[in-house]
């Protein structure tokens, strides 16, 4: 049995989980690049696989960070498909939470896998509840913040993936390429639409204040407080883009760039006023 998940932090809860059940036990697989965010025109050709690793190697040097080089998922993809045909009897279980990261990876594995229809499984956690670690009710967007022993219930949700879906949801991830847009959004159900490539601008710019902060605490509120929000690495793109155009002032000690300082100058340093107030007390 294989399993494939979209997300790293749903790597450990799910080994977790399947040490509790030798029925579920076999290799997990991680689909690595965030397919909610980036270039997917011709996805599948060499051109357009190279469009996407140059965009990636573009954002990490604006942000000066390097890439990760595990990424490469047509490798990890065509040695699972190298797999399956040597051995008639694998099967695989596509793990997908309700987030936009986890149905737009589904989509994109989708197409490799036809071939096998009837041995791939899909568990979908659409509005399905779940037990927290302190007994309460919750609906998780990600599987890494289901408890292990929970995992035990999802596995029930486990269904072949129909030949209809493998005909048209292949012909769904189609038109999301030809659209050629860069962030994507889960609407409801596999229901993906698409923004431009400044979606998250005007949310993240309200947290850039007169004052100077890390950067760190800028995503933190950001993440908090926001419905939709993305990865640091394209955030920390997007403030840098700003912070050129809207003249931005940073500050680096060297630390990288989610302990650097950011500021707007041409809003008030509240702190510096707050400060000058209670020394004239």
């Amino acid at each position: 049995m294989k399993h494939i998940i979209f997300n790293e932090p749903d790597e450990q809860v799910l080994q977790a989980a399947l040490a509790l059940d030798e029925t579920m036990q076999g290799d997990i697989i991680l689909i690595r690049d965030d397919y909610a965010v980036g270039p997917i025109a011709n996805g599948y050709t060499g051109e357009g696989i190279q469009a996407r690793f140059a965009w990636w190697q573009q954002m990490h040097d604006t942000i000066d960070a390097a890439m990760n080089s595990e990424v490469d998922d047509q490798k990890t993809i065509a040695t699972l498909v190298g797999e399956l045909r040597r051995n008639p009897e694998e099967i695989v279980w596509l793990w997908v939470a309700q987030n936009k990261h986890d149905v737009s990876g589904y989509y994109w594995t989708l197409r490799y896998l036809r071939e096998f229809q009837g041995r791939i499984y899909i568990l979908y956690l659409n509005n399905l509840p779940f037990i927290n670690e302190s007994g309460g009710i919750f609906y998780p967007q990600w599987l890494s913040e289901i408890p292990a022993k929970e995992f035990l219930k999802a596995k029930k949700l486990a269904r072949p993936i129909t030949l209809s879906e493998f005909e048209i949801d292949p012909d769904e991830w189609q038109r999301l390429m030809q659209e050629d847009m860069q962030v994507r959004l889960l609407e409801g159900g596999k229901k993906l639409i698409q923004a431009d490539v400044d979606y998250y601008d005007k949310a993240l710019a309200k947290y850039v204040m007169g004052d100077w902060q890390k950067v760190n605490r800028l995503l933190t509120s950001f993440y908090n407080k926001e419905k939709e929000t993305t990865g640091d690495t394209f955030l920390l793109w997007r403030l840098k883009i700003m912070s050129e155009a809207h003249g931005w002032e940073w500050r680096n000690d060297g630390k990288g760039m989610r302990m650097a300082e950011l500021r707007n100058p041409l809003l008030p340093a509240l702190r510096g006023v707050k400060a000058e107030a209670t020394s004239e007390e």
